[in-house]
């Protein structure tokens, strides 16, 4: 790529973001500004390692070269709208992401870890039945620099208060939906010159679109977490619809061969747990018939209200006897214990503000086969 073609690029819409950008990428844009490949490394670590996106403040670039990189490129992060700190450490972050429509981000403290959970679209498509994100519908995929750049603005917001030790892509959106400008990110993520995390501490979570989920095992293999919340078709058509597309048995069988391929060999299985839909010991055994002898932990998640929901969080001992089952059958099984429920920052209940929404089918290209 030129100077001239770059430029032409920056000015059309605007300046070229370098957040989200590939290494392979970054070097081609320091080319075209006859500048050594090394740049690239040294940006990299500005912005990832060290969290700075001020051109200015990157001491180890000449000055004419800082001054050139600001007029044709940009590292701007998502502006804050609101910020809300949990009573139990939890943070949340509303972010602007222009023409009206906001995304969450939370950051999950713990004694031995850090979970930053991001956005990956302005709303969701799949509208799965319990889930405060789904009732605000779709507007648009994040861009990767967009997705990143939550990384990088909690990184800066904490501070010296809290470490990311792990990052899942469990907020807002379905991000094999959105796999063109996901994948991108989750490799800055494992990649040492950007944050180096393990694999295994990068987790996307998916409601079931199967064909991406072969194509992450092939191209960008880390945890995987499916949000599975029925054992039968039946109830599975109702609470999370791209079960008409892809059913149960044709999603686990991507997850096992996806699992052949991954250094922990094991897929987490999400399971919302809602009052006399899918709680019952009786359920919890058909999961037991579909999950035993497999790379399988489930992950048991007591249901977040959130307004205009029809359901309600199963009781104590209803969570209880449903997870004794799967114990005593030799499931790895764990309860979630609700993180940031004050300030609505909880698994299911993150929304966000989307506008003009759009409604696309299941099983459209977008949804089906994701972006190209």
């Amino acid at each position: 790529m030129s100077a001239d073609a770059l430029k032409l690029e920056a000015e059309e819409p605007g300046k070229l973001s370098l957040l989200g950008l590939p290494v392979e990428r970054l070097v081609e844009v320091f080319e075209s500004l006859d500048e050594k490949p090394y740049r690239a490394r040294q940006l990299m670590r500005w912005m990832y390692g060290q969290g700075v996106v001020d051109f200015a403040a990157m001491t180890d670039l000449s000055a004419g070269l800082r001054k050139q990189l600001a007029s044709v490129s940009t590292l701007e992060l998502p502006r804050v709208l609101k910020c809300e700190h949990s009573a139990d450490g939890t943070r949340k972050w509303l972010l602007d992401m222009n023409a009206g429509q906001a995304v969450e981000t939370v950051y999950i403290p713990e004694p031995s870890r850090g979970t930053l959970c991001i956005s990956s679209q302005a709303g969701c498509a799949l509208d799965c039945a319990f889930c405060a994100t789904g009732h605000q519908g779709f507007n648009r995929n994040l861009s990767a620099a967009e997705i990143i750049g939550q990384v990088v603005l909690a990184t800066r917001e904490l501070g010296d208060d809290g470490k990311i030790t792990n990052v899942v892509f469990m907020g807002m959106g379905e991000p094999l939906a959105n796999f063109r400008n996901v994948l991108p990110v989750v490799k800055l993520l494992v990649d040492e010159l950007a944050y180096g995390l393990s694999r295994r501490r990068v987790t996307i979570s998916t409601s079931g679109i199967v064909p991406q989920i072969e194509r992450l095992a092939a191209e960008c293999n880390v945890a995987l977490a499916v949000s599975l919340h029925a054992p039968t078709d039946d109830l599975r058509d109702k609470l999370v619809p791209i079960n008409r597309v892809h059913p149960i048995a044709e999603l686990l069988d991507a997850c096992w061969k996806y699992a052949e391929g991954q250094a922990s060999r094991q897929i987490t299985f999400e399971y919302v747990l809602l009052d006399r839909v899918n709680d019952s010991v009786a359920q919890a055994r058909e999961l037991v018939k579909l999950l035993r002898n497999r790379p399988a932990k489930v992950n048991l998640i007591p249901f977040n209200a959130f307004p205009e929901s029809d359901f309600r969080c199963s009781t104590p001992e209803a969570i209880e006897a449903f997870w004794r089952t799967l114990r005593d059958a030799g499931i790895v099984a764990t309860i979630r214990r609700p993180r940031g429920d004050d300030i609505a920052a909880a698994c299911g209940q993150l929304a966000g503000r989307v506008r003009d929404r759009q409604r696309v089918r299941l099983g459209d290209k977008q949804i089906g086969a994701g972006s190209p």
